[in-house]
């Protein structure tokens, strides 16, 4: 797989800047509700980035996989966390989980 993560993840923001433009109440209660999700509480920044990533991998959105294995990194997770975060979706997602985790894989050497 050769996919350039950087681009996918320019896109996506691309693409909900357009939506907020369409949307703009919308778009800015998601921004509301991805900033109280993804704020340190009990669990850590880095964890609910990591636990994202896991979801994005079990329900294939390439997208999502590009953005958190972004923010997790940002957000202090180790190369290790995130490929064991790439072993729990597939445990939980399957054999397609192993389609994306490895994409997720090739998101993190590329954003490393």
């Amino acid at each position: 797989m050769s996919k350039d993560f950087a681009q996918i993840h320019a896109a996506v923001l691309n693409g909900m800047g357009a939506l907020g433009r369409d949307l703009p109440d919308l778009m800015q209660g998601f921004g509301t509700v991805h900033k109280a999700a993804v704020a340190p509480g009990a669990l850590s920044t880095k964890d609910k980035e990591l636990q994202s990533l896991a979801i994005a991998i079990a329900i294939r959105c390439e997208g999502c996989i590009a953005c958190h294995v972004k923010d997790a990194l940002a957000a202090g997770a180790t190369r290790d966390e995130v490929i064991e975060t790439i072993g729990v979706a597939i445990l939980m997602g399957g054999g397609p989980s192993v389609v994306y985790g490895a994409e997720a894989r090739e998101a993190l050497e590329q954003f490393s």
